[in-house]
This record gives C-alpha cells, structure tokens and sequence, in this order.
C-alpha cells in the first residue's frame, strides 16, 4: 500500500515540477482559477437490481497539460430475486483516493488514480426462509485505476467540459468491486480478471475568468 500510495505521489509532484520548467510564461504560485470540482453519476434500474453512485472530484490544474486532485466514491448496488428465492443482497461501496490526468492532446488523456475503498455486504434471505442466515460483512481494499479517455469542450484558459474514460484496476484484489472472480468448478481455482470501468461526468471550473488574461 505504502509502494503504490508513494509512486502516485512522485508522479503527481514530479508532473508539477516538468510542469513549471515548461510554462516559464505563466505566473508563478497557487492560482484560484486553477481549481475545478466535479464527477459522475450512476443510475441503474434493471430487472430487479438498483444502482445508485456518485464519484464527486476535486482538483487542481497544475499545468496546461496535467490535472491532479482527490475524488470520493460512493457506489449503492441491491438486488432482490422475486421470481425463485425473493431474498436480496445489497453491496454498498465508500472510500476515496488521488488522482493525476495527463493529457497528450487537448482532447485526450491518460490516468492514475489510487483508491482505497470500504466494502459493506448485507444478505437478506426470504422471509418464510428456514436454510439461509442473514449474513454481513465489511471490507477494506486498495485499487490502482490505470486508463485514459476523452473530453469534449476543453480549450486553454478553461476547467469546464465533458469526458469519459475508461479504467482498469491493475492491482486486481479479489475483493476489489472493480474485478470479476470465477472459480473454477473441477479445479477449484480462482481467476481474478479486471472489469473495465467506464465513468463519464463533467469537469466545472471554479473562479474561471478571474485570474489575468493573456495578452
């Protein structure tokens, strides 16, 4: 945990460092109009499960072609079998972690984000139910989110505009929400294979237009 928490670190820092030599132009030190917020939404009603989640964002541009920040998850996923079993399971997500986007072109990006998430299982067996027990469970799991994407509206001078990218967690923990595990029936393996994760939302500047124009 602690490898992966520093190389984060350094690829953040050392970015803000190549970034500064390159932009000898711009003003040196914190600049408001830097900052941005934003993230996506999930909702899901589907056959009997109900996805509800949030990924709020808060960041910093450090320079034209490099943002870093912090973002919270929030994932609340309940399913209920009302055809056989009518017992449900419920699995609600909440952590948070860094993240560095490093953009090669103006309307891609490559990123990193590290996560450290809770993982709360709840069962529900069917009422008249006399072979199942309730059963609950809490986890904690570390997650290295490696992946790029694709924003739309993003012009220099501007924080505001629209993206999706996708994600795969390359550390691939079993009890990981963003892998798939099997097991093998005759030999009684385990594979772990990560799920690609597909986010889109939106980037907002905050304090736009109120640091110094070039001219």
């Amino acid at each position: 945990m602690k490898k992966i928490f520093f190389s984060v670190a350094l690829v953040v820092v050392s970015a803000a460092l190549f970034a500064q030599e390159k932009e000898e132009e711009e003003e040196k030190g914190f600049k408001k109009e830097n900052l941005f917020t934003g993230g996506s939404v999930t909702l899901s009603f589907f056959n009997g499960s109900t996805i509800i989640g949030a990924n709020p964002i808060f960041g910093y541009k450090l320079a034209n072609f490099v943002d870093a920040g912090v973002v919270v998850n929030f994932i609340s996923t309940s399913q209920r079998d009302y055809l056989e079993f009518d017992d449900k399971v419920k699995q609600t997500v909440y952590g948070g972690g860094v993240f560095t986007r490093l953009y090669p072109v103006n309307f891609l990006f490559l990123q990193g984000q590290f996560e450290h998430n809770f993982i709360k299982l709840k069962y529900t067996p069917a009422p008249a139910s006399t072979s199942y027990l309730p059963y609950k469970e809490t986890i904690d799991v570390n997650s290295f989110l490696v992946g790029g994407g694709y924003c739309q509206g993003r012009q220099t001078g501007s924080n505001t505009f629209y993206y999706v990218a996708i994600l795969f967690d390359v550390i691939k923990n079993e009890n990981s929400p963003y892998v798939n595990v099997a097991v093998d029936p005759n030999t009684g393996r385990t594979s772990v294979r990560a799920q690609p994760l597909i986010r889109a939302g939106f980037n907002i500047g905050l304090f736009e237009g109120g640091g110094r124009r070039r001219r």
